[in-house]
């Protein structure tokens, strides 16, 4: 199926604003429609994001709060990678988005000024194949409750055209998840609050496992929650894993991070 890209006509024209807008709904519409099982329909909703924009992947990532977030779908693996690696990093446009409540362009991750805003995520998003990124923050009354998060493989931004149809996704993306009710999904209509009880279900079981770990690090170490959580982040980005990966590690007690665990140096990692 070819993409349903709606940017500028080789003439400088377009289609008028209201059939984008129309042309957006529908094609998000249809993806839910077409869905499997409401378990699918994130998946689907992400995969119709790539379909209207120039760009190669995009995922949406919940907060839950100061510093934890879960992945609630992605397109592809890089941008399930590039999602985990913000979280892993505690920086990048979509935590700057989330801060800021404000669209995040992020045009060339290669150098210049974006480059150089988030040095370690930008080497790492160019090696997993990541040369552009946006983030756009969802929410209807200035919080935002998560990001919509787009990369290309391509260096450079988004047109006007382009930017005001991913803010359009943006808004059915947000309604999507705040007001979700899917008609037709295997064959009957599923409960508003069913639906988004299970996806807030399997959020909060990601956030659980990270949550309780920065406890028995807080314990371990004698600090802070934002200081436990930077230390499990610090230990996943040296260990090239995720922060959920050392999480479970450390509920499994396979990973402590007190002091006698590394020859008495407390500073370690």
């Amino acid at each position: 199926m070819p993409p349903e890209k709606y940017g500028p006509s080789a003439g400088g024209g377009g289609p008028p604003e209201a059939e984008v807008r129309l042309r957006v709904r529908e094609t998000l519409d249809a993806a839910a429609r077409r869905a499997d099982d409401p378990q699918a329909v994130p998946g689907a909703l992400c995969a119709a994001c790539v379909r209207l924009l120039p760009v190669t992947g995009s995922s949406v990532s919940i907060s839950g709060g100061t510093g934890i977030r879960v992945t609630w779908c992605a397109s592809d693996r890089v941008a399930a990678r590039l999602a985990e690696l913000q979280y892993t990093l505690g920086d990048g446009p979509c935590q700057d988005a989330l801060d800021r409540g404000a669209p995040i362009l992020a045009a060339d991750l290669t150098r210049g000024p974006d480059a150089r805003r988030w040095p370690i995520f930008a080497h790492e998003a160019v090696a997993l194949g990541a040369r552009a990124v946006f983030s756009l923050p969802l929410g209807v009354t200035g919080a935002a409750i998560g990001t919509l998060d787009l990369y290309s493989e391509q260096v450079g931004g988004l047109a006007a055209p382009d930017l005001r149809v991913a803010l359009w996704v943006r808004d059915a993306v947000t309604f999507a998840l705040t007001n979700l009710r899917i008609s037709g999904c295997g064959g009957r209509d599923e409960d508003t609050e069913e639906v988004v009880a299970t996806w807030v279900a399997a959020s909060e079981a990601g956030h659980t496992e990270v949550y309780q770990a920065v406890g028995m690090v807080m314990v371990q170490l004698d600090v802070d929650p934002a200081q436990a959580l930077d230390r499990l982040r610090a230990r996943a980005y040296a260990d090239g894993r995720t922060v959920s990966q050392v999480a479970r590690e450390v509920l499994a007690r396979r990973l402590s991070f007190r002091p006698e665990a590394y020859g008495g140096d407390p500073a370690w990692p």
